[in-house]
């Protein structure tokens, strides 16, 4: 019997630290909504680059279906006997539907509304100047300011300076337009054009020097051109080997995208995780030391533990929900888009960790079949009432992150209470006789430990209100006359009087030193 009650102690313990981990998970995914949200939509434009429909767009309307995306560009034909030429070319079309699906990516992760487009999206198939912008006029037509000229020719930085100098290209020098080029050139091509502008330098003294005016003109013409595309010069977000990439494998590459994006808002949700679950860690093992429940060290390691495991969560949330978010949010059917505009996507994560916890302790032995299936209904049920809850409280505590955290911590807490008096329930009436003789003993030593802390906490709080009641119900009275008549010094006195009790200092005594300590640079201390 000994042995069976200290199995239980030690089950219920366990239980009691899975459940706080699942509520405090349930929290995480709660507050993961502002940045699953921002980098699924980053995922969402990736997705739309790959197949060129945008499914948030109606059918019919402008910015549905893209004049060219990678998975049409790598079905393009390639003649045999300039296979290179044609890679290459169509090469330069996927780098500009990667240029514009990175830095629309970008626009919706810092919160804002996509502007950038290629210019055959926004009507004007072929602009003769520009093939990307991110502002157009009234009239539609792209803002020169806003706008860029994309250019992935060359064998090396060199040739390409060469070919950008060239009659072919004088258009966009005369028209001052900005050049995009490949990432892994643009240093190389500012170094080749830099060397070009020294030489030319030197010639044209050369040639002044000899009184030759005519040939220094001609070569002031070539220096003030290198000098307009070395100004106008800007460095891509894609390289040649990426672009080549896109045209060839369009799938690998926009899984690769994803993947970096998802990377990206698992590690800023793993920072605010860490944080959070930091936090609700201390609290909790800071009360278990003054219990005296554990000691500084112990806790010290727990409040380790579970700040790490809260951001290995964190990341996973973020990172898998974006990626989930995006692929919802460019779904073909619109109960899904609408889906997306939720925060279910991050508690699908959740959900699936904490399904996930309860298969693994069910594969390495330590639960049996029946356990596994009550831990993953309670904790799926746990989930979803979690993340109702967590609507409830960020509507009745309007601040980002602390009225959602708390909701899904309050509905976690409550849903899993119910689930296990629904399931303690149906199950009473199914148990066989030895089962229920071996839990009949395990709860009359449960009843047994509770009566102890029960009979134990009455006592303390007997003790603590029998010493305190006379005081706190004097300084309250005192307190309420000070309302009544407005004395400001004789509440401030009474707030003081239960500070002090509780072996706080108070910064001010009165409403003239409450003035003089605001006017002073003195910091408030909490």
């Amino acid at each position: 019997m000994l042995v069976l009650a200290r199995k239980n102690r030690e089950r219920v313990k366990m239980g009691k630290k899975e459940d706080d981990k699942s509520m405090v998970n349930a929290g995480l995914a709660a507050v993961a909504e502002d940045v699953v949200s921002r980098y699924g939509g980053g995922v969402k434009e990736h997705i739309v680059a790959y197949s060129g429909i945008d499914n948030e767009i109606p059918e019919g309307q402008a910015g549905h279906e893209l004049k060219r995306s990678l998975k049409s560009i790598a079905k393009s034909k390639v003649n045999p006997d300039y296979e290179k030429q044609n890679y290459k070319q169509q090469a330069g079309f996927s780098a500009e539907v990667e240029e514009t699906a990175r830095r629309r990516a970008e626009e919706r992760i810092a919160g804002k509304k996509p502007t950038t487009s290629r210019t055959d999206d926004l009507g004007h198939p072929n602009h003769e100047l520009f093939d990307i912008s991110s502002e157009v006029d009234s009239s539609g037509n792209p803002v020169p300011g806003s706008s860029a000229q994309m250019k992935f020719v060359g064998s090396t930085p060199e040739v390409a300076v060469d070919k950008m100098l060239g009659k072919d290209y004088q258009k966009y020098i005369d028209n001052d337009c900005k050049m995009l080029v490949p990432s892994d050139y643009y240093d190389g091509m500012k170094a080749a054009l830099s060397h070009k502008m020294d030489s030319l330098e030197k010639q044209i003294e050369h040639l002044k020097a000899k009184g030759n005016y005519d040939a220094a003109a001609k070569k002031q013409a070539q220096l003030d051109k290198c000098r307009k595309l070395f100004k106008n010069l800007r460095k891509s977000n894609v390289s040649n080997a990426e672009a080549m990439e896109a045209r060839k494998h369009p799938k690998w590459s926009t899984a690769k995208d994803i993947a970096k994006v998802a990377h990206r808002a698992g590690v800023e949700q793993a920072k605010m995780g860490a944080v959070i679950g930091g936090g609700v860690s201390i609290i909790r093992n800071m009360v278990a030391v003054c219990k005296g429940e554990k000691d500084a060290r112990e806790a010290l390691a727990d409040v380790g533990c579970d700040t790490a495991s809260a951001a290995s969560v964190s990341y996973i949330t973020g990172a898998a929900g974006s990626a989930l978010k995006g692929a919802m949010q460019n779904a073909k059917t619109g109960a899904l888009r609408a889906i997306s505009k939720t925060n279910l996507p991050g508690f699908i994560v959740t959900s699936t960790l904490e399904v996930g916890k309860s298969l693994k302790r069910y594969f390495a032995g330590e639960i049996d079949g029946a356990e596994c299936l009550e831990e993953l209904g309670e904790k799926g049920y746990g989930s979803i009432s979690g993340a109702m809850f967590a609507v409830i409280g960020q509507v009745s505590i309007p601040i980002p992150v602390v009225g959602a955290l708390a909701g899904s911590m309050i509905g976690y807490s409550l849903s899993s209470l119910s689930f296990k008096i629904l399931k303690d329930s149906l199950n009473e009436a199914k148990l066989a006789h030895e089962q229920r003789i071996r839990i009949e003993a395990e709860c009359a030593e449960a009843v047994k430990m509770i009566r102890e802390y029960r009979a134990e906490m009455e006592a303390t709080i007997a003790r603590y209100f029998s010493e305190r009641m006379a005081f706190f119900d004097d300084t309250f009275k005192k307190i309420q006359v000070a309302m009544g008549t407005g004395d400001v010094d004789d509440y401030i006195a009474g707030m003081n009087a239960i500070a002090i009790a509780h072996g706080a200092t108070p910064q001010f005594s009165n409403m003239e030193e409450f003035k003089d300590f605001m006017a002073s640079s003195q910091a408030f201390a909490l």
